[in-house]
């Protein structure tokens, strides 16, 4: 088995580093922001609504001479 090199790192990990390490709030930032879009606590109530709220797609939506009946 070949040596792999781990070392390297990418310029923009070294940015986002760097950044990380210039504004440490910005961690703190991005979880408030991931709480509060992403996630989410689910009920069986929401689960149930919005697996009932489902419309069934069309098999080829971008086919204007397509009708089904």
């Amino acid at each position: 088995m070949a040596d792999v090199n781990t070392s390297y790192v990418s310029a923009h990990t070294q940015w986002m580093n760097e950044q990380l390490e210039k504004n440490p709030d910005w961690m703190a930032d991005q979880k408030a922001g991931r709480a509060l879009w992403w996630d989410k606590k689910q009920t069986v109530d929401t689960t149930q609504r919005n697996a009932e709220s489902k419309v069934t797609q069309k098999p080829y939506p971008y086919d204007v001479n397509f009708y089904p009946e």
